[in-house]
C-alpha cells in the first residue's frame, strides 16, 4: 500500500480507533457474560425489536418464562427468581446492545465516507474485511447460544471458542487497517520482522484460541492450584493413553479429560509465550527504532502481566472463576495479541 499519514483525515483516524475500541470492549461484555452465566438469558435474537429490552412487569415475566423453558434453568437455575433473572439479563442485553451500537457507529460513517469519496479503494476493501469478520463473529454467537438451548444447560465450548476467535480475527484485520492509516514501517531498511515475532504471533493465538476453549470448559475450575496441577506436573488423567481419543476431546461434559488437556497446553503455551517475548526483548531493543520499541516494551509488560493475572485467576478460584481476574485475564491477552501485531506493523520495511 501507498500511503502516508495523512492520507486519511483526523476524522477517519479517530473513527478507525473508535472502532477497536469497541471491539476490545465487546469482548470485555463477552467474557463477563460468559463469567456471569448470562448468556443463554436471552432465547431469541430480534435483530430490530430485540434492542428494546422488556419495560414492564408484565414483559419480564414473558422473557422469564420463555428462560424457564431452557435446560440452564432447569438443571442450574431453577431457584432463580424474577430479580435473579434481571441479573443475567442485563449483561447479555448489554452484549447485544453493544454488538448493535457498534454497527450503528461503524457503518453509518463507513457509507458517509464513501459518498463524500474520503477513502480510496484499498481502505474500503480493508474495512469490508473487517465487517466481513465481525458479522460472522455474531452469526457464530448466536449458533453458540443456541447450542445452549437445547439438551445441555450451557453453550458448547468449542463453538463459544470459534465465537471468540472470529472476534480476534475482527479486531486483527482492524489493528491493520490502522496501521495502514498511520503508515506503520520501519524506518531503517535494514530492520525487518523477526522471524521469533512471527512465530510468537503464532503462539498467541494458538494460545487464545484454548483460552477460549478454558472459559467454555471452565477448565480452571478443574485444576485450581499452581505451578502444579492438583498435585502433580502433568495430570494423571493425560499419561493414559486410552484416554486420548475424540469422544473425551467432545464428551467433556461427561469425563475430565479435555479439562486437564486444555488447561496444560494453556500453561504451557503461557509459559513458552513469555520465554520468547524476553528473548525477542532482549535481542531487539537496542536495534529497533522508537515506535517500534515502544509497542516492544508494551509486549513484553503485557505479557508478564498475563502471565500474572492467570495464575492469580486459578488460585482465586471458589466456587467458580473470578469476574475480576477472570474478565482482566481475558482482556490483557487481547491487548497482548494486538501490541504483537502492532510491533508486526512497525516493523515492516519500507517499499
Amino acid at each position: 500500500m501507498s500511503t502516508n499519514k495523512y492520507q486519511f483525515n483526523k476524522t477517519i483516524r479517530i473513527w478507525l480507533i473508535t472502532g477497536l475500541v469497541m471491539l476490545i470492549g465487546q469482548v470485555i461484555l463477552g467474557g463477563i457474560t460468559r463469567l456471569t452465566g448470562s448468556g443463554l438469558s436471552i432465547t431469541r435474537w430480534d435483530i430490530v425489536s430485540g434492542v428494546i429490552p422488556p419495560l414492564n412487569y408484565e414483559q419480564w415475566n414473558d422473557a422469564f418464562d420463555l428462560y424457564k423453558q431452557t435446560p440452564q434453568y432447569h438443571k442450574i437455575n431453577s431457584d432463580f427468581n424474577l430479580s435473579d433473572f434481571k441479573f443475567i439479563y442485563f449483561w447479555e442485553y448489554a452484549h447485544r446492545l453493544w454488538v448493535r451500537i457498534l454497527g450503528f457507529v461503524f457503518l453509518i460513517p463507513f457509507i458517509a465516507f464513501i459518498i463524500k469519496r474520503q477513502m480510496n479503494w484499498y481502505l474500503i476493501k480493508r474495512l469490508g474485511l473487517v465487517i466481513f469478520f465481525t458479522a460472522l463473529t455474531a452469526s457464530a454467537g448466536w449458533i453458540m447460544v443456541m447450542s445452549g438451548l437445547v439438551d445441555r444447560p450451557w453453550v458448547d465450548a468449542y463453538k463459544l471458542s470459534l465465537h471468540f476467535m472470529l472476534a480476534v480475527l475482527s479486531i486483527g484485520a482492524m489493528v491493520k487497517t490502522i496501521a495502514d492509516v498511520y503508515n506503520y514501517k520501519s524506518n531503517s531498511s535494514g530492520i525487518g520482522v523477526p522471524k521469533i515475532l512471527t512465530l510468537i504471533i503464532a503462539f498467541t493465538f494458538i494460545q487464545l484460541i484454548f483460552g477460549g476453549l478454558m472459559s467454555g470448559m471452565k477448565a480452571g475450575l478443574y485444576f485450581p492450584t499452581w505451578p502444579d496441577m492438583n498435585g502433580t506436573f502433568i495430570p494423571d488423567v493425560l499419561l493414559k493413553s486410552s484416554n486420548w481419543n475424540w469422544h473425551n476431546l467432545t464428551n467433556y461434559d461427561s469425563f475430565i479429560f479435555a479439562h486437564a488437556f486444555v488447561q496444560f497446553t494453556h500453561r504451557m503455551l503461557a509459559y513458552l509465550v513469555l520465554i520468547l517475548t524476553i528473548v525477542m526483548f532482549i535481542k531487539s531493543i537496542k536495534n529497533v527504532y522508537l515506535l517500534a520499541k515502544n509497542w516492544l516494551k508494551t509486549s513484553v509488560a503485557l505479557v508478564i502481566l498475563q502471565v500474572i493475572l492467570g495464575v492469580l485467576t486459578l488460585l482465586s478460584i471458589d466456587v467458580g472463576i473470578p469476574l475480576f481476574y477472570g474478565v482482566t485475564h481475558q482482556l490483557v491477552g487481547v491487548l497482548f495479541f494486538i501490541s504483537l501485531l502492532f510491533l508486526h506493523f512497525s516493523l515492516r520495511k519500507k517499499a
